[in-house]
């Protein structure tokens, strides 16, 4: 169990990393970041190395963002098959749906909560 935990440390770690290097030594902003990132994932995904990584890491390959970049392009191709162009759109909102709802409660709720700086 304990090298389990090890890889998705350092799996994460990695990837926050890499982000982080984008932004200091890059140069790339948050957005810029971000967007990399989960096309990274998209990317990873489509030539089929995001799928072991996770299998690997666990947790240390779907808790960062690059998993979005996974789980959309999952989405879309599982709904694309059935659904033919328009399953594309629904299948990206159909996997991260709640991940994105999440993130609009949890954000309104900590607006709400505390006091700006500045």
């Amino acid at each position: 169990m304990l090298p389990f935990f090890f890889w998705a440390f350092v799996v994460g770690g990695s990837i926050c990393v890499i982000g982080q290097l984008l932004m200091d030594v890059g140069k790339l902003t948050p957005a810029h970041t971000l967007s990399t990132l989960v096309v990274a994932g998209a990317v990873l995904d489509t030539i089929g190395l995001y799928e072991p990584l996770i299998d690997f890491a666990g947790a240390g390959a779907t808790v960062p963002i690059t998993s979005f970049g996974n789980a959309l392009l999952h989405g879309a191709m599982e709904e694309s098959e059935k659904h033919g162009i328009i399953g594309v759109l629904t299948g990206m909102f159909k996997v991260t749906s709640s991940g994105i709802s999440a993130a609009i409660i949890f954000g309104f709720i900590g607006a709400v909560l505390f006091k700006p700086k500045g």
